[in-house]
């Protein structure tokens, strides 16, 4: 997460019940001077804002359909689930998906890749082991092409019936006290 003052992206997801695999409904990056919501229209343009966002800032100017005059394109209010995404992190590996996986109790996403020859992995072990594997990828990806960092879920999105259960719908312990 960047510092105070920063910038952010978030991805929108619409809220449903009935599926915790998310589908990203909407991808919305934050503009640096004026603040305001602009949508960015494919996954693999977000993806590469995302991957170079510390040095390369987002500003509404490099959209020469919209200027920091314009209304926003998406206000932040709670009819999505707004996550927020770390910076840099790297684009996805070419005939690769990247997968976020919902957990019941929204406390967090579980990432996972699905490699060129449809195996799913769970983390950089796992890569590092499909690349031990098939040693044909490794001219294509290494290990550092994957992340597998959560993007944060903005707590007062989390619908109230969701909140303070663990994954397997228990009462969490309070932290605090």
């Amino acid at each position: 997460m960047l510092a105070s003052g920063g910038l952010r992206r978030f991805s929108s997801m619409e809220k449903s019940k009935s599926s915790r695999d998310s589908t990203t409904a909407l991808y919305a990056v934050q503009c640096g001077k004026c603040f305001k919501w602009r949508l960015i229209p494919t996954k693999e343009e977000y993806d590469a804002i995302r991957e170079s966002f510390i040095e390369d800032p987002w500003f509404c100017e490099k959209n020469p359909e919209v200027s920091c005059d314009d209304p926003a394109d998406i206000e932040y209010d709670t009819s999505r689930l707004w996550v927020i995404d770390k910076p840099n992190i790297p684009k996805t590996p070419p005939n690769t998906e990247r997968n976020l996986h919902l957990r019941k109790d929204f406390s967090k996403f579980d990432i996972t890749y699905i490699m060129p020859n449809g195996k799913r992995v769970r983390s950089s072990t796992e890569v590092e082991r499909f690349l031990e594997a098939h040693p044909g990828y490794k001219d294509q990806f290494s290990v550092s092409d994957f992340s597998f960092t959560s993007p944060k879920i903005m707590e007062e999105m989390v619908p109230k019936s969701s909140r303070g259960k663990d994954s397997v719908g228990r009462k969490r312990k309070n932290e605090d006290g």
